[in-house]
């Protein structure tokens, strides 16, 4: 597009008449409870059923703690690269504790979870090598592969079978990607089966568990310990702390010399400055709490529980998920957009899905539950989301 101010308003203009323009609200405050289940927006409080903060840990006081406390003894920030000067011990010890947390040898920090995967691939998957990839993985994976100058091939959503005739007709297939736990359908991927497609294929196996890992399992250890893969079977796992563990970065988890080659190799991780030492020590805190509080994961499943017998009893469409992440099938961008307005009203922050963020027609509610709601929230919530979609259905 060529610079021109016309052009760009009419490109606004023509997001909005399809209902798909972002518009982002800004939070004032949280209320004294401090669990982060509700904040003032707009002047008035509301109950946030669209964050990812699954266990509920982003406001617990030993995160804050932990965070000032390095930040003191460390800085603000990091000031430089990891390969520079921006290699704190509590870098390090984070890295170490993550590797024995995934069961990997080593592990490695990125500052986000999109940096993690655009490093990987462009690591793993040189020019003209192809890459096969979920038809829903997520945008970080697709940019990837694209950034690494791959062949990027898609397979059908969550079908290994596709997957695998896709490996062996193209047999130059480098890497197979996909997410662990899909963030807008919440459905699982078939991750054994892929994994022995890969291996079959000689091809490397990339599960982004961004929101899975602390989440789905006994242990929290996602969706490879739902399908008890070890670091043979799913050489490179990505996963993020911004979600259940509620703090900020990344990480990618593998064996001794799958993580030294993305050491050396990894655009984003090399070209970039290190999480600040204070999130990395934050990030410690929060997962000594996803593993010794196994009880946020055990009232997180009654509360899904909980959700989808109310959500069926009223006929919502919802789908098949058991995880945190409960789509609600609405169909149309206008009509999502509406629910979602409607709700926000009633004091419920629910986000309204669309295009091109899912396919066309396909937009929905994404409503997702975390350990710091209680069984009256979710309550409340079934309440009115029965009232809006009658309305909404109403002639």
């Amino acid at each position: 597009m060529h610079r021109d101010p016309q052009a760009v308003a009419a490109r606004l203009a023509d997001s909005a008449a399809r209902n798909q323009r972002r518009q982002r609200r800004v939070i004032e405050a949280y209320p004294r409870s401090g669990d982060g289940s509700q904040a003032i927006v707009a002047g008035k409080p509301r109950r946030i059923f669209c964050s990812n903060d699954y266990l509920g840990l982003a406001h617990h006081p030993a995160l804050a703690s932990a965070q000032a406390l390095a930040s003191a003894a460390f800085g603000s920030g990091s000031s430089a690269a990891h390969l520079i000067s921006g290699h704190s011990s509590e870098h390090h010890a984070l890295e170490e504790e993550l590797a024995a947390y995934t069961g990997r040898e080593r592990a490695l920090l990125f500052s986000t979870g999109y940096m993690a995967n655009l490093g990987v691939l462009g690591a793993y998957a040189a020019r003209g090598e192809v890459v096969l990839e979920d038809r829903l993985n997520h945008a970080s994976l697709i940019d990837g592969a694209r950034l690494a100058g791959a062949r990027l091939l898609r397979y059908a959503h969550a079908d290994a079978g596709d997957a695998a005739a896709r490996l062996a007709e193209h047999g130059n297939c480098t890497l197979l990607a996909t997410d662990g736990l899909f963030s807008m359908d919440g459905d699982v991927a078939p991750l054994r089966d892929l994994a022995a497609a890969a291996v079959a294929q000689r091809a490397w196996l990339l599960v982004d568990d961004a929101h899975g890992l602390g989440v789905l399992g006994a242990g929290g250890g996602g969706a490879l310990e739902l399908a008890g893969l070890d670091a043979t079977a799913a050489p490179l796992l990505m996963g993020t702390l911004g979600k259940a563990f509620g703090c900020f970065g990344a990480f990618v988890a593998g064996d001794q010399d799958v993580i030294e080659l993305l050491l050396q190799q990894a655009r984003t991780y090399i070209y970039t400055t290190a999480l600040p030492p204070g999130v990395a020590a934050a990030a410690r805190a929060a997962l000594a709490l996803a593993q010794r509080e196994s009880w946020r994961r055990e009232h997180l499943r009654q509360l899904i529980g909980r959700f989808r017998r109310g959500a069926a009893a009223l006929q919502l469409p919802i789908t098949a998920s058991t995880s945190p992440i409960q789509p609600l099938l609405v169909g149309a961008d206008a009509r999502a957009a509406r629910l979602g307005e409607a709700l926000f009203e009633r004091g419920f922050w629910v986000g309204a899905i669309r295009a091109p963020t899912v396919p066309a027609g396909a937009a929905r509610l994404r409503i997702t539950l975390s350990a710091a709601h209680s069984q009256a929230d979710v309550e409340a919530l079934l309440e009115a989301l029965d009232r809006e979609w009658r309305r909404e259905a109403a002639p």
